[in-house]
């Protein structure tokens, strides 16, 4: 069939995988991708969205950058970590996914493009072909246990910024104290701008140091965060950037963010108005969320002593473990045979672009009995699979 002229290239035609073609075949009994926090039996205050009612909702005035009372409560949540962020600094956005649209927009001309980490969410590429933008990987080495090394950064044309994301989606690790101090001066160096998408923030799993890239007065910076991770909130759609940098740059920024903001207007005045009061009780779902995913991980923990030969990636944070298996079967094939006969769904590694096969990524999310149910599964799956390759003549 010809190429449809009528659409843009930065849309591709999608054909469904094999492994979405076997979801729909055979819906799972035992989801353990889920990462949708409203879906996985956690407990929300009953009255968690009633300020969204508050009459002050029924009146407009839009605010390119945010209202300031909703900036303000932002701007606190990093005071409260002893960050030096003012609300001056924030801009409110309708997602993460916004944000990065946006940057893209401020940051690339047509054909340039963001250094984004490899394995990791498989995100940025859609986002930044859809603004003419491309994508440059660099790699989080397995040696470093898909640690960022600032030395393996690529020094490539066409990049205006580096992306970070910690802890990372969906390895868990966040960017070491040592390579902080390099990545900031490599981008100071090349003039390129510094992307922290920490909206897992505060979700850490280990007591690894640690340090949020918001302030940072070194290079043009900015902060990524956002309700969906935060308080469990995904569907009120409310994100930010914390813009910083040196003090001329980053005014120069957010006035240029500003101004794009303004020709879309996105985030709801209701939400914007009940912003203080959803993040004060939105603490309470944080918490849950937080007992839920490090209870998860010793619960994995305790389920893989029984399979051992099934590696933890240990995570710093994050909702998500990674599992290393035998290479006895495709991730493909493996997780195809699951969904099949066990009712159990969970993600190839290819899918967030490892190196080689052999992973498997899992949601702390889930229910815990689910957890178990899909972890025995997968152990017992791929017990048969290493007694039929040591049974002589295989």
């Amino acid at each position: 069939m010809a190429k449809c002229a009528v659409f843009s290239s930065r849309v591709p035609s999608l054909v469904p995988n094999r492994w979405s073609q076997m979801l729909s075949a055979f819906p799972p009994r035992v989801d353990l991708t889920v990462s949708n926090p409203t879906l996985v039996g956690l407990p929300y205050p009953p009255d968690l969205l009633a300020p969204l009612a508050d009459p002050r909702g029924m009146a407009y005035h839009p605010a390119s950058a945010g209202l300031s009372s909703a900036r303000e409560a932002v701007a606190q949540l990093y005071r409260a970590q002893g960050l030096p962020v003012s609300p001056e600094q924030i801009l409110l956005t309708a997602s993460t996914s916004e944000s990065y649209s946006l940057l893209a927009k401020l940051l690339c001309e047509p054909g340039e493009g963001f250094l984004v980490p490899q394995p990791s969410y498989p995100l940025f590429e859609h986002l930044l072909r859809a603004e003419s933008c491309q994508t440059f990987f660099y790699p989080l080495p397995e040696e470093t246990g898909f640690r960022l090394d600032a030395a393996r950064i690529s020094l490539r044309e066409g990049v205006k910024a580096v992306v970070v994301v910690q802890p990372n989606n969906p390895t868990g690790t966040v960017v070491p104290p040592g390579e902080r101090e390099a990545l900031v001066a490599l981008c100071r160096q090349r003039g390129w701008a510094l992307v922290a998408d920490e909206v897992f923030w505060e979700f850490p799993l280990s007591e690894s140091p640690r340090q949020s890239f918001a302030g940072n007065p070194h290079c043009l910076t900015f902060v990524l965060g956002g309700l969906s991770k935060l308080v469990g909130l995904p569907q009120l759609k409310v994100g930010w950037m914390v813009v910083s940098g040196p003090e001329e740059l980053a005014g120069e920024a957010f006035s240029r963010l500003e101004f794009l903001a303004d020709t879309y207007l996105s985030v709801a005045t209701p939400t914007q108005e009940a912003l203080p009061e959803i993040l004060s009780r939105g603490l309470a779902v944080r918490q849950g969320i937080g007992e839920r995913v490090k209870a998860n991980l010793q619960l994995l923990k305790q389920e893989l002593a029984a399979f051992p030969f099934l590696q933890l990636l240990e995570p710093e944070g994050g909702w998500s473990a990674v599992l290393r298996f035998p290479r006895v079967v495709s991730e493909e094939d493996l997780v195809c045979e699951l969904l099949e006969k066990s009712g159990v769904a969970l993600y190839p590694g290819f899918f967030f672009d490892f190196p080689h096969e052999g992973f498997l990524v899992v949601s702390l999310l889930v229910p815990p009995e689910h957890l178990a149910f899909g972890l025995t599964a997968l152990g017992r799956t791929l017990e048969g699979k290493l007694a039929s390759c040591a049974e002589p003549g295989s």
